[in-house]
């Protein structure tokens, strides 16, 4: 079979206007990026507020494994299957980063006769949307050094500034850093640092703002430091905020793209769900839900991560109500979770299977904790049996009285998904869904912490030391204490330990930091080892990427 790249060279595309068309989007309301991308105006769209709301999808997973699962290719493959069947579908995606694009993963567009496309714009600078949030993002920390160094007027405390730098890009060297060398005249020498671009607060800010309004009143209360008498100092202070929403204007505009199959698909803002909160923007989401019965989104990584902050931060804070989520496994990472080794997954193991469905059972039984009907998704690999397929449907049905359907989209699009979007669409219509968060706001802040550890991760506890818990009673006392809290740890596992799979209990998660994103309106909870900048691994991406004879990317999936 061809590669996802060579599969995405090849189709047909429609002109973006054809695709806003079928969405209900006029072309006054397109501002196009080339042939076949688009930024929109909402504000163009005539009784676009009027507009009634579809049902919202949520597509979610198991814990990640090097077998694969395929989340993104499953929504993609869903909403090309929901319009197969008829219905009115769009779909609402996450951008890529250039981080995991170089890093391990490749392109992150879906795959297989399951993508979103063009497939290479999207992975790399797309419409440039993480290169203003960059640039956003750096403007203020300039500004705050800048007003340090021409008399640091409002006091700030030099030694507590908590505005690092960004880059979309892997790069360990610049997770811890000294900045400022070189005399008096390159300002005050101090410990700083860089994270990802997707880590950034402007990045969860972009993410979670309502409008152009909202953002830039969420930008004003992002708290940058404190005085040396512990009075809190933010970018309205630093009167950075106007400034950084000019950056944001125009990528603030969902960016409109197709699937292969030509379902309107909404790809905007990127990100993290292990060191941030994982989804898409609400902006692109609720234009998703005007435009459309039916909206598939995803939430990164596996459902202790990714659906756990779609619920307790994105839903809670846009008042969404999802109807349904989907829960993507495969038969090899269920194995893997069971104890085999990557190398030993292409022969049948029913055993192991058995033991790896632990996994999948805690996710199926979080999200019914959230109020919200789930359904299996098996995305099929070839080395599949139909012992296996058999053995996981019986499981689902009789222990978990939830349906998985085997789904065969990435050899086949979205005619390998009809069973599934028949049962999602039944499912979102019979009204089942109760949503509610996980906790209420007014729950002290290290009780939210320990509710997410005991009820999503299985954990006996969280270890806080003496300085932490001061930093609790801290954010309280300055009145942060009804925010959500948005944990950072890794993806691999329900612990912060990558190596235990399948469904660990009782044990403690470590809380090593508490960083406060007051204009986002959460506290990142920083557990284990996770890093907020990635490092490249051994034999990155970026080695196998390169323009061809022809002037044509290869090895970008």
């Amino acid at each position: 079979m061809p590669t996802d790249i060579e599969i995405a060279r090849v189709a047909t595309l429609q002109p973006i206007a054809t695709i806003a068309a079928k969405a209900g989007i006029p072309s006054e309301a397109l501002n196009p990026y080339g042939k076949y991308i688009a930024k929109i105006d909402t504000q163009a769209i005539p009784g676009f507020e009027a507009k009634p709301d579809g049902k919202l999808i949520l597509v979610t997973a198991i814990s990640p494994t090097p077998a694969g699962e395929g989340k993104t290719t499953t929504t993609v493959g869903l909403g090309d299957g929901l319009s197969r069947i008829g219905k009115r579908a769009t779909i609402a995606l996450r951008e890529p980063s250039l981080g995991p694009s170089f890093g391990m993963k490749g392109g992150a567009a879906g795959g297989g006769y399951a993508q979103v496309v063009p497939m290479e714009q999207i992975n790399l600078h797309f419409t440039g949307d993480f290169h203003a949030i960059t640039s956003a993002h750096n403007l203020l920390a300039a500004m705050i050094d800048n007003h340090v160094y021409w008399g640091n007027g409002l006091g700030l405390d030099t030694r507590h500034i908590a505005w690092r730098r960004v880059m979309d890009m892997n790069d360990r060297a610049l997770r811890s850093i000294v900045s400022s060398l070189g005399g008096a005249s390159n300002g005050f020498p101090r410990e700083d640092g860089f994270d990802i671009t997707v880590a950034s607060e402007v990045m969860a800010i972009f993410c979670l703002a309502r409008d152009a309004a909202d953002l830039e009143a969420r930008l004003g209360r992002i708290v940058i430091g404190r005085t040396r008498d512990k009075r809190l100092v933010t970018a309205a202070d630093i009167k950075a905020t106007g400034a950084m929403s000019v950056l944001l204007k125009d990528a603030l505009m969902p960016n409109l793209v197709q699937t292969l199959e030509g379902t309107p698909a909404f790809v905007h803002g990127g990100p993290f769900a292990n060191i941030a909160h994982g989804c898409n923007s609400v902006i692109a989401t609720k234009a998703a839900l005007k435009l459309a019965d039916y909206v598939v989104t995803e939430a990164g990584f596996g459902a202790d991560l990714g659906a756990e902050k779609f619920f307790d931060i994105k839903c809670r804070k846009a008042g969404l109500k999802p109807a349904a989520a989907v829960v993507v496994a495969t038969v090899r990472a269920l194995k893997m979770h069971g104890g085999l080794a990557k190398d030993a997954l292409g022969r049948e193991d029913l055993k192991a299977l058995e033991a790896g469905l632990s996994n999948l059972t805690r996710h199926v039984n979080n999200l019914r904790k959230f109020g919200v009907p789930p359904i299996v998704a098996i995305n099929n690999f070839t080395s599949d049996t139909a012992a296996e397929h058999e053995l996981i449907r019986n499981y689902c049905r009789n222990h978990l009285g939830v349906e998985a359907v085997i789904c065969r989209h990435w050899a086949e699009g979205g005619a390998g998904t009809e069973e599934l979007a028949r049962k999602v669409a039944a499912l979102a219509d019979e009204g089942e869904a109760d949503f509610a968060p996980l906790y209420p706001d007014a729950m002290p802040l290290r009780q939210k912490l320990e509710t997410i550890a005991r009820e999503i991760y299985g954990a006996g506890g969280v270890a806080i030391d003496a300085k932490l818990q001061a930093r609790f009673a801290e954010l309280e006392d300055a009145g942060f204490g009804d925010l959500p809290v948005c944990v950072a740890k890794t993806q691999y596992s329900f612990s912060a330990d990558p190596t235990l799979r399948g469904a660990p209990s009782g044990h403690t998660v470590p809380l090593r930091e508490l960083r406060l994103s007051a204009g986002a309106g959460f506290v990142v909870a920083i557990c284990g080892d996770i890093m907020t900048m990635p490092g490249l691994p051994r034999e990155p991406a970026a080695e196998r990427i390169h323009i061809d004879t022809q002037g044509r990317i290869e090895g970008l999936f």
